[in-house]
């Protein structure tokens, strides 16, 4: 009887569908036990090799290649985004420390010129509390012409209450110290006069002057000007009479040169 096949374009079985029947025919063969009882030990070892050959998976050799480049990508960007990490931490540090360095330096400056400010203040005032503690002559450069208690008919109570001063008409006259005017006017016999309660508790007196340049309750510091010399009221001629009184009351005078040179003052 003959065998007959349709006609049309007809194929070999493929490579895989080959291995595929000679690996089901293998593993037919091995369970019924041919191979292993029938083939010599070579052709048994020859066809499981084969066999392992055909089942085993391929191997993935560009999978690996690819994955070791990609990890070494990586870590080299690790790397890199590591050693970024470290210089902007190492920047900040800097920075901060440099943010640090400048405002210690600022807040030293800033110390040293308010110790430089406080030392000048210092100075100021200890030079100010000097000033005002200090005493000058009534006149500058003028010299006594009449001395404490001299006598003579020309005063009422039979001596000098104080001591006279050079000067011309219209001299500039003085505080000897600092104080607070608490007399400024008409005197009687001392004429146009100022009287000054000093800051020891003191009192100054300036007689016969030509004008007064100052108001009671004023306070008036060394040197400061507070009239003009001249001779009014009982006065032979131009001059400044200068007295030193423990009160502001007449009779409590004392000796003006020993109260002025007591207060530093070269008479």
């Amino acid at each position: 009887m003959a065998f007959t096949r349709a006609t049309g374009k007809h194929r070999a079985p493929s490579r895989m569908t080959r291995r595929g029947a000679k690996i089901a025919g293998v593993a037919t063969l091995t369970a019924a036990g041919v191979i292993g009882t029938l083939a010599s030990p070579a052709l048994a070892a020859d066809v499981e090799a084969a066999v392992a050959q055909d089942t085993a998976p391929a191997t993935p050799a560009r999978a690996i290649v690819i994955d070791d480049s990609l990890a070494a990508t990586i870590d080299a960007q690790a790397d890199a985004q590591h050693l970024a990490a470290q210089k902007a931490a190492a920047a900040k540090a800097r920075a901060e420390a440099a943010a640090r360095a400048k405002a210690e330096a600022k807040r030293k400056a800033e110390a040293r010129a308010k110790e430089l400010r406080e030392a000048k203040e210092r100075v100021a005032r200890a030079a100010e509390r000097e000033r005002l503690n200090s005493y000058r002559l009534p006149v500058a450069g003028s010299s006594v012409t009449t001395g404490y208690r001299t006598g003579g008919a020309l005063w009422s109570s039979g001596s000098h209450s104080g001591i006279d001063f050079r000067a011309a008409s219209g001299t500039s006259v003085v505080a000897v110290g600092a104080g607070t005017v608490v007399e400024a006017g008409w005197g009687g016999a001392y004429g146009n006069n100022v009287v000054i309660r000093m800051n020891d508790g003191t009192y100054t007196q300036y007689g016969h002057l030509s004008s007064i340049g100052v108001t009671v309750g004023q306070s008036v510091t060394p040197g400061a000007p507070i009239a003009l010399s001249g001779s009014t009221g009982n006065s032979t001629g131009p001059h400044l009479h200068f007295e030193a009184r423990t009160s502001e009351e007449y009779g409590s005078d004392i000796d003006p040169v020993a109260y002025l040179r007591a207060h530093g003052v070269s008479v």
